[in-house]
């Protein structure tokens, strides 16, 4: 069994200290409506977003070094926005579980 370094060990008990530390802070506290609105709502946009950007920049890629102009951009901007809308509808999925 291989020993774990002691700098990443006490980085690993700074974080868990840290985190409990959080915890307790937060214990008790109610979270605004208006801001987990807000976060909600930077999340999905964030998501569907980001989908499209990959999908983009790889079918861009792709299609430079495969010398297909436009055709694999066109797919992976479908791909990346079929994704951003899965990463969503599991999002809320999640959330709808929750409560």
């Amino acid at each position: 069994m291989r020993k774990i370094p002691t700098d990443i060990q006490n980085l690993d008990d700074k974080i868990r200290r840290l985190q409990q530390k959080e915890t307790s802070r937060r214990h008790g506290k109610v979270e605004n409506e208006y801001s987990y609105a807000a976060k909600t709502g930077f999340r999905v946009g964030t998501e569907l977003v980001s989908g499209v950007i990959v999908g983009g920049a790889l079918g861009w890629m792709l299609d430079y070094f495969c010398h297909t102009e436009p055709w694999l951009l066109i797919l992976f901007l479908l791909f990346g926005g079929i994704a951003g809308f899965l990463n969503v509808y599991r999002f809320v999925k999640k959330e709808e579980q929750q409560e």
